[in-house]
């Protein structure tokens, strides 16, 4: 008889349930993991075999709070029961209508809605690798993923199919692809489903088996896929969620992220399982969207980014949301004039937080009688962070550095070289410039290569940016550093102008003397281009790359020496 072939381990040493171990195999080495804690600071003690799935929905309906509302949409209300039924439902056909095992890598495409998060925890469910995708992406982008993760399987909602197909013909993979619709009860998918009934037995996944595969946003123009075990899903609850956040089973979460982005993921899908509350999915992103859903659904916590926080201010909306009690800010920093605003316009203030897709979710954030304006907050239980040098020696209170940070998760990249830039000597350089105090507050400068150095000085761009929309006549900006002859670098503020303002060299000149009275003069903008609009990643995340890369002079108004 032929030798059974030994079964495939974790990196922990546990028998895994992959039987596709593309994954597995494509884990960093050893050597280049970081550090993972786990076990400390009030953090539980996971079973060597979980599945998420089967913790964040199975547990609850067992337990009997099967009737407790799980998702809103306009579209429909689930329960807990419905939405474990649903998840049965898509894991039976998956498994037995796709041929998907534990380990397939399953592509899912589509906006916020019920059955994407149904279809997110059957493939966790079955033991197979989630690689969620952002709705907007077009097939140039979805090509390199399909690619690098090598996708043989696919649900997507049918509005978002042609730009997949795409893709696919890019790719050159053969990719099998359900449809399934908005409403549940049509389309492809609930067909296949409606005859897959029967309990589905959850795969025997071991606690770091990997069930995620995450691509960065992409704000260096050069996406990484990060790898999550079932484990990482539980410990972004019992951390960041649990002891800053901690939410009730009656809140109701809203956010406008999709839940590709794993700051959607945590926001809109895990954190509310994990307590048994509910969370209301939002298919637009857009804050007037937002405004509105939290007033119809009497929403009580919101996860959305920065720029919305000030777009809903500069309408007026902020005041409306009353039921609010609980706001949560990431993505990139939150400005304090803008966290200013909305705690005098609705007595709340906003948790804001830093965190990556290297690392899953928040790691450092403040709630509460903690929060200090202009901070991003101490280290979330569970996690430790420090500020060091290029030589990895943490620096002086008061003092920039690089932030590096360690804790139950950390950065796995799928096969890529990278992995020694971002785990240094077991701990996660998250590529961000932090200053920490004596009373261990770390506060955002810049991303590492937002440093701008110009004649002589360094200067950090969201120092700047933060100035400016202090200003009236800014609706928003972002500050880069540009090449220049003299000085190296020039300090260029690209700026959208609020309604009613003219976008001349009047106004240039306005907001160029408007950051000299709030910042040493060295630091304005001896630049200033007026856009309609500046890029962004899908996430919500300025393309400051895509500026430094024009480093154009069209439309730009040039201020006089400092």
């Amino acid at each position: 008889m032929p030798r059974r072939p030994e079964p495939a381990l974790t990196p922990c040493g546990e028998v895994s349930a992959h039987v596709d171990t593309f994954a597995l195999e494509r884990l960093p080495p050893p050597e280049l993991w970081p550090d993972i804690l786990l076990g400390t600071r009030g953090l539980p003690r996971y079973s060597r075999r979980l599945n998420c799935a089967v913790e964040l929905v199975d547990v609850a309906v067992a337990a009997g709070d099967g009737s407790r509302v799980a998702f809103r949409s306009d579209e429909e209300t689930i329960t807990y029961a419905e939405l474990q039924e649903r998840i049965d439902a898509i894991g039976n056909v998956l498994v037995q209508d796709l041929g998907v095992v534990p380990g397939s890598r399953v592509l899912l495409r589509s906006p916020n809605t019920p059955t994407l998060v149904a279809s997110w925890l059957a493939v966790a469910k079955a033991g197979a690798i989630v690689v969620a995708t952002m709705p907007l992406l077009r097939a140039r982008e979805l090509a390199p993923m399909l690619e690098r993760a090598q996708i043989d399987f696919a649900l997507c909602d049918d509005r978002l199919r042609e730009e997949l197909d795409a893709a696919i013909e890019r790719s050159g993979r053969t990719v099998r692809v359900v449809e399934f619709a908005k409403v549940w009860g049509t389309g492809e998918l609930s067909v296949l489903a409606a005859a897959r009934r029967e309990p589905f037995t959850p795969a025997d996944t071991a606690v770091d088996d990997i069930v995620l595969i995450a691509f960065t946003s992409g704000t260096t123009g050069l996406p990484k896929a990060t790898m999550h075990f079932h484990r990482d899903v539980l410990a972004i609850c019992d951390t960041f969620s649990h002891h800053v956040l901690r939410p009730t089973a009656d809140d109701i979460f809203i956010g406008s992220p999709s839940i590709a982005f794993t700051f959607g993921l945590g926001g809109s899908v895990t954190f509310p399982l994990r307590v048994r509350a509910s969370a209301v999915l939002v298919e637009t992103s857009s804050p007037d969207a937002l405004v509105e859903a939290i007033e119809a659904h009497r929403a009580t916590v919101v996860f959305t980014a920065p720029t919305a926080y000030r777009r809903i201010l500069a309408a007026g909306a902020a005041p409306r949301l009353t039921t609010l009690r609980r706001c949560v800010s990431a993505g990139e920093t939150l400005p304090q004039p803008v966290f200013e605003a909305w705690l005098d316009q609705t007595d709340l203030a906003i948790i804001d937080g830093i965190g990556a897709t290297e690392m899953l979710h928040i790691f450092i954030s403040a709630s509460d009688s903690r929060i200090r304006a202009g901070a991003t907050g101490v280290a979330v239980p569970g996690y430790e962070a420090r500020v060091v040098d290029d030589q990895m020696r943490p620096v002086p209170p008061g003092t920039v550095g690089r932030l590096a940070v360690r804790g139950p998760t950390g950065c796995r990249y799928l096969d890529d070289p990278r992995q020694s830039d971002y785990v240094v000597d077991g701990w996660n350089l998250t590529g961000d410039a932090y200053v920490l105090d004596e009373d261990g507050y770390f506060s955002y400068q810049a991303r590492t290569d937002d440093i701008i150095v110009t004649g002589g000085y360094n200067i950090a761009g969201p120092e700047v940016e933060e100035a400016l929309v202090e200003h009236p006549a800014v609706l928003e900006c972002a500050v880069v550093g540009v090449p220049d002859e003299e000085r190296g670098m020039l300090v260029k503020a690209f700026v959208v102008p609020a309604d009613g303002h003219e976008p001349d060299g009047v106004l240039a000149r306005e907001l160029q003397d408007f950051v000299k009275s709030r910042l040493a003069p060295y630091k304005y903008p001896r630049a200033v281009e007026f856009r309609t609009a500046l890029p962004r990643t899908e996430t919500g995340k300025l393309k400051r790359y895509e500026l430094r890369a024009e480093a154009t002079t069209t439309q730009t108004h040039e201020g006089s020496p400092a």
